[in-house]
């Protein structure tokens, strides 16, 4: 990694940690730490998305496995019993092993095939949470408490949020901190051997699998990564709201963590979190416009797909190669 690099990373670093909060606590606006923390844990769901792009497939069901990672923890924490901190990996590692068995089958589709069968699973995902007494149907689950204390030979590591006076800061960090080692797992898995291979996928699948490359394996290795962020996400969006509902996630969720990744770039690891900042925002800042809001809002992603059609980094990008 260059100096350059480095430099980037580390003024990412301190801005999130420190220039942020100094900056809110500055103005008093408290609120935006609970905005702030929405986008960081949208950007972690989109940057599942953004890895199923990267073996060529297009996945418009990242809502539905949030949800499956909220009502994961959410059951975990009130009829069990169990720590918020471990049902977070948990609620991660369910929505991987589902979308396993998901994707054996439809991982073996053509890429808009692949496309159109993930479009329908989050309406199934909010189906089942309907349908299933364990989720408590349309009432959902409310009243969820919030993260305890976590500690180590009575050194206390993280603070019980309940005894916070205001644990917005503390939900800040909690997910600025999730979506650092998410972004940080993604660029390391993208720039090893395996990311080499999967990208082999995305260029030409005949002449990876004619050279030996498992393309059935990297496929479905792909998605059950990709679900596995949309799980964690999911559980955390749980944990600050403390409640959960069938339509928490919804369809139109899935398509915008699909258009974060276009709107980033799709070429870029770290696309999908600009792509989110700006998508959430702006969509914010059209609200004034009114009735035209999505009439705008669909023409300015029209617009910025045709003439940027590697995403907003790619203005970066002097030599046009992937980052």
């Amino acid at each position: 990694m260059n100096t350059q690099k480095l430099l980037g990373i580390g003024a990412f670093v301190i801005a999130v940690y420190v220039a942020v909060p100094l900056a809110i606590a500055l103005s008093g606006r408290w609120d935006f730490y609970y905005t702030l923390t929405s986008v960081a844990l949208l950007s972690v769901a989109s940057a599942g998305v953004w890895l199923t792009f990267y073996i060529g497939r297009i996945n418009i069901g990242q809502g539905a496995y949030a949800l499956a990672g909220g009502y994961v923890s959410a059951i975990l924490v009130t009829t069990a019993g169990v720590s918020f901190w471990l049902t977070l990996p948990l609620a991660g590692v369910f929505c991987a092993a589902l979308s396993v068995l998901i994707g054996l089958p439809i991982l073996r589709l053509r890429g808009v095939y692949f496309a159109m069968v993930t479009l329908v699973l989050t309406e199934v995902a909010r189906l089942t949470a309907l349908a299933l007494p364990v989720t408590n149907g349309a009432k959902g689950i409310t009243s969820i408490p919030l993260p305890g204390e976590v500690s180590i030979l009575g050194l206390t590591l993280i603070p019980d949020f309940a005894t916070l006076g205001n644990p917005k800061l503390a939900f800040y960090f909690m997910a600025v901190t999730l979506m650092v080692i998410c972004y940080a797992c993604l660029w390391r898995i993208v720039n090893s051997r395996l990311g080499h291979l999967c990208r082999s996928l995305q260029q030409n699948e005949e002449l990876a699998a004619s050279i030996g490359v498992n393309t059935a394996y990297l496929r479905v290795l792909a998605y059950s990564i990709s679900s596995f962020f949309g799980g964690i996400a999911g559980a955390m969006f749980v944990a600050i709201s403390q409640s959960i509902y069938p339509s928490s996630f919804q369809v139109a969720d899935s398509v915008n963590f699909m258009l974060n990744c276009f709107l980033g770039g799709l070429g870029y690891v770290f696309g999908p979190m600009l792509g989110t900042l700006l998508l959430y925002f702006g969509w914010d800042l059209l609200f004034t416009t009114g009735r035209y809001q999505l009439l705008i809002y669909s023409s300015l992603m029209i617009a910025l797909m045709l003439v940027l059609p590697n995403g907003l980094l790619s203005l970066f990008d002097r030599k046009g190669g992937r980052k």
